[in-house]
C-alpha cells in the first residue's frame, strides 16, 4: 500500500453513501418521498434537504468557505426541524439539485485543503470548536451515514425495498416465502423473551 491516500479514502466513503441516499428515493411518487412515517416526521426528501444543508455549513462556513446559495431553513431563527421536510413549493428536483451543489462545493473544499486545515465550528462547545478538516469529514460521514440508516428503515416501509446501495443490496439471496417466515421467526423470539421477562 505504497500509495494510501486518506483523503481519497474519506472522500470515496463519502461520496458512496450520499449516492445511496439517494438512490432510496428513486421510483418513488411525490407523496412517498416525502411522507412522514415516524412519530418525529422522518421522511426521505427532508433527509436530502437536512444533508443538504449539514454539508453547506460543516464543509463551508467553519472553513471560511460559505456556500453561496441561501437556506433560510438552516438559520438561527428557522422553526425547529425546517430543514427535515420539503414544502408543496420545493420540488425533489430542487432539493436533490441542492444537494448536489452543496457535493460540488465541499468537493472543491477538499481539494483546496489539506486533512490537518483548522477551522472553528461556531455552533459546538467552546472547548471542542476548534476541528480539522479530517475530524469533519469523519463526522459528516457518520452524521450521513446514520441518515441514510434511516432512509433504509423509511423506504422498507413504503414499498418494502431495501438494500445497501444500487447494484449492492447486501442481503441474503432468499425469496419473499423466507423474509416472511424470517420475520415470524423474530417476532416469535421476541414474544417469548418478553413473557419470559414479565414472569
Amino acid at each position: 500500500m505504497t500509495d494510501w491516500d486518506p483523503k481519497t479514502d474519506l472522500r470515496h466513503y463519502l461520496q458512496t453513501v450520499r449516492e445511496a441516499l439517494l438512490w432510496k428515493l428513486d421510483g418513488l411518487s411525490e407523496y412517498d418521498v416525502r411522507r412522514p412515517l415516524t412519530p418525529t416526521g422522518t421522511n426521505l426528501l427532508g433527509l436530502v434537504k437536512h444533508l443538504a444543508g449539514v454539508e453547506a455549513g460543516y464543509f463551508g462556513d467553519i472553513f471560511g468557505r460559505p456556500f453561496a446559495e441561501p437556506m433560510p431553513w438552516m438559520e438561527d431563527d428557522a422553526e425547529p426541524n425546517e430543514d427535515l421536510w420539503a414544502t408543496p413549493e420545493e420540488s425533489r428536483e430542487d432539493i436533490i439539485g441542492l444537494y448536489r451543489r452543496v457535493w460540488a462545493h465541499a468537493d472543491a473544499t477538499f481539494d483546496a485543503l489539506p486533512l490537518d486545515h483548522v477551522g472553528e465550528v461556531p455552533w459546538w462547545p467552546e472547548e471542542r470548536r476548534r476541528v480539522t478538516l479530517h475530524r469533519i469529514l469523519v463526522h459528516v460521514i457518520a452524521e450521513t451515514n446514520r441518515h441514510a440508516g434511516h432512509a433504509d428503515i423509511v423506504r422498507e416501509l413504503i414499498d418494502g425495498s431495501a438494500g445497501l446501495r444500487q447494484g449492492v443490496d447486501n442481503l441474503p439471496r432468499v425469496g419473499e416465502e423466507w423474509w416472511a417466515e424470517h420475520h415470524d421467526r423474530v417476532e416469535r423470539a421476541a414474544r417469548e423473551a418478553g413473557q419470559a421477562s414479565a414472569r
